[in-house]
């Protein structure tokens, strides 16, 4: 028996996504009318179904597809979790994900909307959960979890199988806590956090100092 998002395998076919340098968002080509971009990365680009709305289908760039099997991998190993989407499916080039609604806790600083500090807490919890599955929990940032009634939910698990810590997670745990008081409900211009993002990820590439990196935001924002 056919399932109820396979029907807009066909149409997903007409797109096709292409990766960029210097970790660009990639590149989208071709549309189809029952399937619309809900989220695009450095690997991939996220579609909703408009008949199915329940389904979101993770489309691949043409030259990042050997990832697409360690991602489901990942998504088996976590199994049923509150912390995560549901993966139903993948394909040599997709997988096919319950589509998550909520905003980004990007768009919550851009929009003054309050992220409460059970955010935080769940976000931890979400970690452990995932190192106990024998994961390594990577590449957790403002744009990778959603708000979502209150809770956290963490729609991005690709790097879970690399080794390391890239400590993005606990940089922003520690901006939470110290400075987003002074924030707190008020909205924060895009040019001002896609000019701190940029500084962070220039600086990780080198030797990075998070209280050095700190002093210079503290400099921008309030210099004289």
């Amino acid at each position: 028996m056919m399932k109820e998002w396979e029907k807009d395998i066909s149409s997903l076919s007409k797109i096709k996504v292409y990766s960029n340098p210097n970790n660009q968002p990639v590149t989208i080509i071709g549309d189809a009318d029952n399937l619309k971009c809900i989220g695009v990365g450095t690997d991939a680009a996220v579609f909703q179904s408009h008949s199915v709305p329940a389904y979101a289908f993770k489309l691949y760039a043409q030259d990042k597809v050997e990832k697409v099997k360690m991602e489901a991998k990942v998504y088996q190993h976590l199994g049923d979790s509150p912390y995560f989407p549901t993966c139903y499916a993948s394909s040599d080039e997709y997988l096919v994900l319950s589509y998550e609604e909520g905003k980004t806790l990007f768009d919550c600083i851009l929009q003054g909307i309050h992220i409460p500090q059970q955010v935080v807490n769940e976000v931890e919890d979400a970690r452990e959960y995932v190192r106990s599955k024998g994961l390594n929990p990577r590449d957790i940032h403002l744009k990778n979890i959603l708000l979502q009634n209150g809770k956290a939910k963490i729609i991005d698990v690709s790097e879970y199988t690399q080794s390391g810590n890239d400590f993005r997670w606990e940089h922003l745990k520690k901006g939470y806590d110290q400075y987003y008081h002074l924030i707190e409900g008020n909205s924060v211009p895009f040019w001002l956090v896609a000019t701190i993002q940029k500084w962070y990820n220039q600086r990780r590439e080198n030797s990075f100092s998070y209280e050095e990196f700190t002093k210079s935001i503290s400099k921008l924002l309030f210099k004289k």
